[in-house]
């Protein structure tokens, strides 16, 4: 070799090398990110967590309305606080609005009114965060119907439904300090009932009304002690919340709904990146545009028109907002004057009951319906796939039962507005909402656990024998029969992608040496609410059920194929048929 080639040689073995090292040396983002990760270990997290699969179906996006719109809340919060003065300090009003000024008023509803009418931009902010507010109570509680429903509050997301339930009470609590801020005639009637039902806790409810107000009702302190709840406490506890509730989320991975291919132990959807992102990113874009034109087009909480408070006044047909509505119809049907003396204390049951007794045991129930439910079938299994509401009559009959209780009560709390509205007697709506609070959950529940069954019975039977064609034909002997066709795969699949329900039989309560069965008594209840749940319900085929059906199919298509005139004339229409893709049907 001559000197000229090892010449050529070395130089580009060194240019080879130089090209590598310039290739491998990272960007300015990429130092930035090699950085992180030598202090803080994000790549190994990051790389695991932006692969996440979420599965993609409209009832998911239900949670996520519920977290954009506390987005909106605190971006809408924050400007809010800027012009916002929360003091019962006596001002007189000066402002830009005609019809109030030179009245006296406290110094929060003089800065509510500055902030409407003074501020560029004040009273869009104003109204987009009260309909943020409204939006992101509403969205929590469809969202939490659709988790009761489905059975996502199984194990092991119990914890995560107990924080779900926490949230939602933290929501109606942020609303209602927040709608008490501005010190109008509306709200301040709203505090007033407020104190009214302290007052009706036995023996401390005075004790706890003086505490709060710093003295006699309205006192000088309860304005400022709201604000801090409101723009401080409460969102703190939410925010710490909500990481939770996405963090158990991300840990337990999505429920998704049971299809082919979909397991208990995998996800079926889109990655984190590009496609989650992009899509959650557009549906928060969204959420804004829409929250904000309800904040430019539709008036809400115009303090103006009330005034400030006084308490010597009260607006004719008065509401809270509506998800307050439900304690205040209870309080509106419960009969008056029922009150009880002991040693000395007034027990006022009419407020206390409504008030302070059914909330409180509304919300109980709701965070031990996983442990209840999982107690009486002693189901210790994790469950990543969804129930369909049907195949769980008597849990799907709860719900509609209290969904109707609520209903009832909300409506009640307007019970002034339907008598003007229908020129009905406020009195007859009254005895109408008494009875009905109490029959209606009953009927409810009755009709919907049978409504359910019917479909599983439907269910069942398009497994065994198919779906209708609408075909009808005759057999040589004279006889009628319609044509049943075999539905598709994936439908079936999903029919029969549930298990098979079994009844808990207790103990009995001795053993062979006729000592005492420890514990009888519970193992006793929960035999009967285990019957009482599931002895009703419509078990899915056995796999001999569906061997059989599916002979009994081929021997009624070899019997069908040879009549050649069907009473419609259609028989053979491409349209009526459809896919019958082999795929195993499950069983449990």
């Amino acid at each position: 070799m001559s000197t000229d080639s090892r010449l050529d040689t070395s130089k580009v073995a060194t240019s080879n090398r130089t090209d590598a090292a310039t290739a491998s040396k990272p960007g300015p983002g990429g130092s930035l990110a090699t950085w992180a990760d030598d202090r803080l270990g994000l790549a190994t997290a990051m790389k695991k967590n932006l692969r996440k699969v979420f599965p993609d179906h409209w009832s998911f996006m239900l949670g996520e309305i519920a977290l954009w719109s506390f987005v909106v809340l605190l971006l809408t919060g924050v400007f809010l606080t800027l012009w916002f003065n929360p003091s019962m300090g006596h001002v007189t009003y000066e402002g830009s609005y005609d019809q109030l000024r030179g009245v006296g008023m406290s110094e929060s509803m003089a800065s509510t009114l500055h902030i409407s009418f003074d501020v560029r931009g004040g009273l869009l902010m104003r109204q987009m965060h009260h309909w943020a507010a409204m939006i992101f109570i509403a969205s929590m509680m469809v969202h939490l119907l659709r988790v009761a429903f489905t059975g996502a509050y199984r194990k092991p997301r119990e914890l995560n439904w107990v924080i779900g339930c926490i949230l939602l009470l933290l929501g109606t609590l942020e609303g209602f300090t927040g709608y008490s801020l501005p010190d109008d005639l509306l709200s301040g009637t709203g505090v007033r009932a407020a104190d009214g039902f302290l007052k009706a806790t036995p023996v401390a409810g005075t004790y706890m009304s003086f505490l709060l107000f710093g003295g006699e009702f309205p006192g000088e302190a309860i304005i400022p002690r709201l604000y801090i709840v409101h723009v401080l406490l409460i969102p703190g506890i939410l925010l710490a919340l909500i990481a939770a509730h996405m963090l158990l989320l991300v840990y337990h991975k999505h429920t998704q709904w049971p299809g082919p291919g979909r397991t208990e132990q995998n996800v079926v959807g889109y990655p984190m990146l590009p496609v989650y992102a992009a899509k959650a990113g557009g549906f928060f874009f969204m959420v804004f545009g829409v929250i904000a034109i309800m904040g430019g087009l539709l008036s809400i909480n115009p303090v103006w028109k009330f005034g400030p408070y006084d308490p010597t006044k009260v607006t004719a047909g008065s509401q809270p907002d509506w998800y307050m509505g439900w304690p205040d119809g209870l309080l509106r049907i419960i009969p008056t004057g029922w009150e009880t003396v002991i040693f000395g204390y007034t027990i006022s049951w009419n407020v206390l009951i409504p008030i302070l007794l059914v909330p409180p045991l509304m919300l109980t129930v709701l965070i031990l319906l996983p442990f209840l439910e999982g107690w009486i079938t002693g189901d210790k299994r994790d469950h990543h796939l969804l129930q369909r509401p049907r195949n769980a009559p008597t849990r799907t009959a709860v719900m509609v039962a209290l969904m109707t209780f609520y209903g009832l009560a909300w409506a009640a709390g307007g019970n002034d507005i339907i008598a003007i509205k229908l020129h009905a007697s406020i009195n007859q709506i009254t005895y109408f909402m008494r009875v009905a609070i109490f029959l209606g959950p009953l009927l409810a529940f009755w009709i919907t656990r049978r409504w359910c069954i019917s479909l599983q019975r439907h269910d069942n039977e398009k497994l065994l024998h198919g779906y209708e064609t609408g075909i009808i034909t005759r057999s040589p002997e004279g006889q009628y029969a319609e044509r049943h066709l075999p539905i598709n795969s994936k439908a079936a699949y999903t029919l029969t992608a549930r298990d098979r329900d079994e009844v808990f039989t207790s103990v009995g309560d001795t053993d062979a040496a006729g000592v005492a069965a420890p514990n009888s008594r519970s193992e006793r209840l929960r035999a009967r609410l285990s019957r009482w749940m599931y002895s009703h319900n419509v078990q899915k085929p056995t796999a001999a059920e569906l061997e059989e059906a599916h002979h009994h199919a081929e021997h009624e298509a070899e019997l069908t194929a040879s009549l050649d005139h069907p009473v419609d004339g259609h028989q053979f229409d491409d349209h009526r048929l459809r896919d019958t893709d082999d795929v195993p049907l499950r069983d449990h």
